[in-house]
């Protein structure tokens, strides 16, 4: 046990009360809107199986031709296409990346579109929209930014100020009074149990970061001049094929992408041009088995294999929170993501009924701290550092300066 100083915990302990009480009810909603999202899969694949899964019945039809079918009802061509695992399921034709990503399904049996799928069209899409950006777009993105960005301030000093003197003892890390009162009750669910997820909530908010405007262009920057992200040639688009002949079928091209016997979802890129390459690439999250593949389109030959152990230190650091900021690494992680979601609400309100029974009426409650009080050196070299990593943080920490620096300086003047 350690012996706090009693003057910084008390200013400790004010940043964490006014910082907490104007990031709450934001922490809630990202809490509750990241919960609900973490069933997405489960919400959507019910809705959407009419047009993902087919009859299975009479001969397929070739990979060859359903991709021409694709092409032809798809505005632009398609990039990728998933090879099928089930013979009732559709072949899936994907158009673009990510938000703007959509997905046609052609039936293999009748060579017929079943439908497409974009992420917009389902309702997970508005939970994610409310989850990142508040449905205020930018703007709303950098709110949420700020306020992951103080939460990061919220845990570090929220650990702080709990943290048990000698006295306590190692019970104090356990101890929740249950015949103490409503608001000695409160404070100590919202502490004990904040305390035990802190670890989890650090990991969770580092792999939202990277999504971030901010802090995710100056992380990306980073890894670009450490040469820490993908390799240059990961995605095969400074690859070219040698045009010689005619190109080899689809078809063909599964035949090698299964022998390769990848893990987990297994995808093909398909060329954009006549000096395009296939790209053969499987989706898992056990990070370590993703490779890629690229051929020559018209020789089939193998131009060049990537490991996960080419992608760069960041990258794949940023690719492990990220997943385990979604629960993607099994049930295990799934279940642990959504424990962290509810006892983070759960945290927050239970902080906001303390505050409550704690407020005397008229009055904020914000802790005093001693007048003759200075911050140290160290912790000023905190702020700066985390100002430096969070640039919002850093922001409006200048700003609370800059008013509490007028605020004072005006009742100065009041008094003289």
């Amino acid at each position: 046990m350690i012996e706090k100083n009693r003057k910084l915990n008390q200013w400790v302990w004010k940043w964490h009360f006014i910082a907490g009480l104007v990031a709450l009810p934001f922490v809630f909603l990202l809490a509750i809107t990241g919960g609900i999202y973490l069933f997405k899969e489960t919400y959507d694949a019910p809705k959407q199986a009419h047009i993902t899964t087919v009859e299975d019945r009479g001969k397929l039809v070739s990979f060859q031709e359903q991709w021409q079918v694709a092409k032809n009802v798809s505005k632009r061509p398609p990039n990728t296409m998933v090879v099928p695992t089930q013979k009732n399921e559709a072949t899936e034709f994907i158009t673009g990346r990510f938000s703007h990503k959509t997905s046609t399904y052609i039936n293999p049996f009748k060579n017929k579109v079943t439908g497409s799928i974009k992420p917009k069209d389902s309702n997970m899409h508005i939970v994610r929209k409310l989850h990142g950006e508040l449905l205020l777009g930018k703007f709303g993105t950098k709110i949420v930014e700020l306020v992951a960005s103080w939460l990061f301030v919220l845990i570090i000093t929220g650990v702080y100020v709990f943290w048990p003197n000698k006295k306590q003892g190692i019970k104090g890390f356990f101890t929740i009074r249950l015949k103490e009162g409503k608001r000695t009750l409160y404070r100590d669910l919202h502490t004990v149990f904040g305390f035990w997820i802190s670890i989890l909530l650090l990991l969770t908010l580092a792999g939202g970061m990277p999504w971030t405007d901010v802090f995710g262009d100056n992380f990306r920057s980073l890894q670009n001049a450490t040469n820490t992200g993908f390799p240059a040639t990961w995605d095969g688009k400074s690859l070219e094929s040698t045009v010689k002949g005619n190109p080899i079928s689809l078809d063909e091209m599964v035949v090698k992408a299964k022998a390769l016997k990848l893990k987990g979802k297994l995808n093909i890129g398909l060329p954009a041009s006549d000096k395009g390459v296939y790209t053969v690439f499987n989706e898992t999250f056990d990070l370590d088995k993703q490779k890629r593949f690229h051929f020559d389109q018209y020789s089939g030959v193998q131009l060049l294999k990537h490991n996960w152990e080419d992608v760069g230190v960041l990258m794949r650091g940023r690719m492990w929170v990220m997943a385990f900021h979604q629960g993607q690494f099994g049930l295990w992680n799934w279940i642990l993501m959504l424990g962290v979601a509810l006892l983070l609400a759960f945290v927050s309100i239970a902080g906001l009924l303390s505050y409550l029974k704690r407020k005397k009426k008229g009055e904020w409650g914000v802790p005093k701290v001693p007048v003759k009080f200075k911050v140290g050196y160290g912790i000023i070299a905190i702020i700066a550092l985390l100002s430096v990593i969070f640039p919002l943080f850093g922001i409006s920490v200048v700003l609370i300066i800059v008013v509490d620096f007028f605020k004072n300086k005006k009742q100065t003047v009041i008094q003289n």
